[in-house]
């Protein structure tokens, strides 16, 4: 069955903070009562495309004003952080949710938002797969001991297990098919952006080594890919509101590297106008029927069992974002149940 959810990079659309903020949370109770399986929130900083700045403080948040959709990060940048912080503030937000909660975990994408934050970019890969080991340790432990080159514990008495055992379920953002062979053992969900060739790629190198594990289909994680959809009563009516909305979240996009006179490394994904995104199939922006059709396609062409739907982005108001959400959910979303 292909399930869906939501990506939120909550990037700016130039409302104050607060307002903004309040407005998202607002929608996030309308994407709940649409019927989507989840919430994903991405992490930037310093940076418009990103005014979550803390993950899990927007979280919180958003766990008091829904009560089934499991929400999360995807992904907690981890070089950015104290990893046992991070296991901390995770069991927290699981026991708040009662089990809602959902991991993701990254060395994160923009190596220039890194250099901003005092992380060598060199040593970013190195200081993610550190902290992911501690993560992990945390939740197996009840008392951590732990050597590396960038982290070291010795006692560190655990004091606090998650609401779900063993841990949360576990998101990781793949690039390659050869990106995930550590994944398929623990069981771990991937998500891709991009090419639905390379989506397909990474679908089938996972159900494969799935299989060899001797694993069954129906217990397969999620295989994931994200995608812009706007729905709209009219194909006219959603072009001309993806239209609008786009450049914004664009722009936000490409702002640090542009800030930095580094060439943005994502401008074939994401092209500079909505028409050219819709072109290379990233994303739709259509009638109910159109954007069926779309996710029909997407489904069998890239092999995945899970959307991520980016359905408020840059200047869309908030009265397109909520009737996208509805007929989405009216009229996309239960035709693949």
């Amino acid at each position: 069955m292909l399930e869906f959810a939501i990506f939120d990079h909550l990037d700016s659309n130039g409302a104050p903070l607060g307002s903004f903020l309040d407005e998202r949370l607002r929608l996030i109770e309308l994407i709940e009562q649409a019927g989507f399986a989840a919430y994903h929130l991405a992490e930037h900083h310093s940076s418009p495309l990103g005014m979550a700045s803390s993950p899990s403080v927007f979280l919180a948040s958003a766990i008091q004003r829904t009560s089934k959709i499991r929400l999360g990060p995807l992904v907690y940048v981890l070089p950015l952080y104290h990893p046992l912080r991070v296991y901390e503030e995770v069991c927290m937000l699981d026991h708040l949710s009662k089990g809602r909660f959902i991991l993701g975990v990254g060395r994160g994408g923009a190596l220039v938002e890194h250099q901003r934050y005092g992380i060598e970019p060199t040593n970013a890969s190195a200081i993610y797969q550190e902290a992911f080991a501690v993560l992990m340790k945390a939740f197996d432990s009840d008392v951590l001991n732990f050597e590396g080159k960038f982290f070291t514990f010795k006692d560190f008495v655990i004091q606090a297990k998650p609401y779900q055992l063993p841990h949360p379920p576990i998101w990781y953002g793949a690039p390659s098919p050869d990106a995930i062979a550590w994944a398929v053992p623990k069981a771990i969900n991937v998500v891709s952006l991009g090419p639905s060739a390379r989506a397909k790629a990474i679908s089938d190198r996972y159900r494969k080594d799935w299989r060899e594990l001797g694993r069954s289909e129906a217990d397969l994680p999620r295989i994931g890919i994200t995608r812009h959809i706007v729905v709209a009563d009219t194909d006219a009516q959603a072009e001309k509101i993806a239209r609008d909305a786009y450049p914004r979240w664009r722009a936000a996009m490409e702002f640090l590297w542009k800030r930095s006179g580094q060439d943005f490394s994502l401008k074939e994904i994401y092209p500079l106008e909505f028409d050219g995104l819709q072109a290379i199939g990233h994303g739709i922006a259509g009638s109910p029927a159109t954007v069926r059709d779309y996710i029909a396609t997407l489904e069998r062409e890239a092999g995945i069992n899970y959307v991520l739907c980016q359905m408020a982005f840059g200047d869309m108001n908030f009265s397109d974002a909520t009737h996208s959400i509805e007929l989405f959910g009216k009229e996309v979303m239960r035709q693949f149940r």
